[in-house]
């Protein structure tokens, strides 16, 4: 695989104050890469502008730029920066290890069951039930799903691994990481093992700078410990 670091200031990052957005700048800041970040939010106008669609006709959040090439899709960026950028710190197994399949397990588990089935759906028809319309079911079936599917990740740290894959830090703790900061901010109860795991998680230095940087123009994202230090610099 080529080295890319020399290429590393040519990274864009378009995207800031969602639950996927943190996904892409915490990745980055797990490889100490430089990068311009383009704080742009869902919702705001920004992403249908005519620059922006050009580059991603889907107008969604995070959008990675790495000289020619553009990437949507959060989960896609971490892995594309773990791959491409990720020795040696090694956020992704190697190709074809059984550990690498247990990382493409996880990945899609963590999007498919605990994002998109499950706490997205609680975001569509209840922060943006004015765009998608209010289904009170809807939001009660995927609480309900997601406190089930929840419990398998529960289960899997129930031996007392620290993360995911065992004693290494992946990309898949990325996604989950996010999930479950994004499951407690919505008042979603996870259980003690992945309380503990997030706990872990939300010290790692760089989640604290990816977190400063994605949730900076909405300070009241963050998690309460890093709320308190956004005051602190704020009044300094």
């Amino acid at each position: 695989m080529a080295d890319k670091r020399t290429s590393a200031p040519s990274l864009v990052l378009w995207g800031c104050s969602t639950s996927r957005t943190l996904r892409a700048h915490w990745a980055l800041a797990e490889l100490g890469l430089d990068y311009e970040h383009r704080p742009i939010g869902p919702r705001t106008g920004e992403t249908q502008t005519e620059e922006f669609t050009r580059l991603n006709p889907r107008q969604k959040i995070p959008l990675l730029q790495d000289g020619e090439l553009t990437l949507a899709e959060s989960a896609a960026i971490v892995n594309y920066v773990a791959e491409t950028y990720g020795e040696p710190v090694g956020l992704m197994p190697a190709a074809g290890t059984e550990a690498r399949a247990r990382y493409d397990q996880w990945a899609f588990f963590v999007m498919m069951e605990l994002d998109a089935h499950t706490l997205y759906v609680i975001r569509k028809h209840r922060d943006l039930a004015y765009l998608y319309g209010e289904a009170p079911a809807a939001i009660q079936t995927a609480s309900e799903g997601f406190a089930k599917q929840s419990a398998v990740a529960e289960l899997e740290l129930a031996d007392g691994r620290e993360f995911l894959l065992g004693d290494r830090f992946t990309g898949v703790d990325i996604l989950l990481g996010s999930c479950l900061d994004w499951a407690v901010a919505y008042g979603e109860p996870i259980g003690e093992q992945l309380a503990a795991y997030r706990d872990r998680l939300n010290l790692r230095p760089a989640y604290v700078r990816a977190a400063q940087a994605n949730f900076f123009t909405r300070p009241e994202l963050l998690p309460p410990s890093l709320q308190d230090d956004a005051a602190s610099a704020g009044s300094s």
